[in-house]
C-alpha cells in the first residue's frame, strides 16, 4: 500500500474527532511529528472546542462563507505552532476570518484555549498535513493572505529538500490566493531566507511587495513572538518576505 492509499490512523494521544497526520500525499514530509501530550487544560479545551472550530478532510472542499457565516477577508496560516500569534491576529481583526493549520495537537489545544479565553468566532483549525488542506479542502482563489511564519529550517544541507518553501508548493499556494492576494513568509534563519527569496524571485505569478530581491519590514499585523523578541535582543535577524499574486 502506498503512502497515498494508507488510511488515517488514530493513536492513544489523539483526542476523539482529530485526525492523526501520519502521511503526506506528496512524498517528502516537511515536518517531524513530535506529537507529545496535551496538558489537561489543552485537552479540555480541545474536547470543548474541536467540534465547533475544527475542520477535516472528510468535509472536502469548503465554502468559507458557509464555514464562517459571512463573506470576509480570509487568511490562512500554515504551521501556527502554539497558536498565540494566530489568536492575536484574529483578535486584532475581528472583521477578518482565519484558518490555521497545525499537525501538533498540543498546539491545537493551546489555540483552542486562546479562542475560548478571547471569545473568538473568526478562527477555524485543520490538524492535518498542509498539503492536504491545499489540495483537498480549499477552493481556488479563495484566500486573501497566506502566512508561513518560522517553518522548520532544516539547516543541514542534506535536508534542504524537506523545506516547505519549494517552487512546486508555492505554485499550489498561488492557485488558492486570489489575484492581488499576499503570500507572507518569515524566518529567522538567514540561509533559509535566501532560499525563500530565490524561490519567490523565480516564482511565476508573484511580485515582490518591495523592490525586486528585497526583504520587507515586519508588518504590524504579524505579532512578534517571545522567541523573536529574545532573538532580537541577542542580535539575531528575522527576514520577512511579502509577495502579491499577479495572475
Amino acid at each position: 500500500m502506498s503512502d497515498h492509499d494508507k488510511p488515517t490512523r488514530t493513536s492513544p494521544n489523539t483526542p476523539d474527532g482529530a485526525e492523526e497526520p501520519v502521511t503526506t500525499r506528496r512524498g517528502i514530509r516537511s515536518f517531524v511529528l513530535r506529537q507529545g501530550r496535551m496538558t489537561d487544560g489543552q485537552k479540555k479545551a480541545f474536547d470543548r472546542g474541536w467540534s465547533r472550530f475544527g475542520l477535516g478532510r472528510e468535509q472536502g472542499v469548503i465554502d468559507p462563507r458557509e464555514v464562517f457565516g459571512r463573506d470576509a477577508v480570509l487568511n490562512l496560516e500554515i504551521g501556527f505552532g502554539m497558536g498565540q500569534s494566530l489568536a492575536e491576529m484574529a483578535e486584532a481583526a475581528p472583521e477578518q476570518d482565519f484558518i490555521g493549520v497545525e499537525v501538533h495537537l498540543p498546539g491545537v489545544g493551546s489555540l483552542l484555549k486562546d479562542i475560548e479565553a478571547k471569545g473568538l468566532e473568526n478562527v477555524r483549525i485543520y490538524s492535518i498535513d498542509a498539503n492536504d488542506v491545499i489540495d483537498l479542502c480549499l477552493p481556488d482563489a479563495s484566500l486573501d493572505r497566506v502566512m508561513v511564519f518560522f517553518p522548520d529550517p532544516w539547516p543541514k544541507k542534506k535536508h534542504h529538500k524537506r523545506r516547505l518553501i519549494q517552487p512546486e508548493f508555492i505554485q499550489r499556494i498561488r492557485h488558492k490566493l486570489r489575484v492581488g492576494g499576499v503570500l507572507h513568509l518569515a524566518t529567522d534563519w538567514e540561509n533559509y531566507a535566501e532560499h525563500m527569496m530565490e524561490v519567490m524571485n523565480e516564482a511565476e505569478g508573484f511580485a515582490n511587495a518591495e523592490a525586486p530581491g528585497a526583504f520587507s519590514p515586519r508588518p504590524e499585523h504579524r505579532p512578534m513572538t517571545k522567541f523573536e523578541k529574545r532573538g532580537e535582543r541577542l542580535g539575531h535577524g528575522v527576514w520577512d518576505l511579502l509577495f502579491h499574486r499577479t495572475n
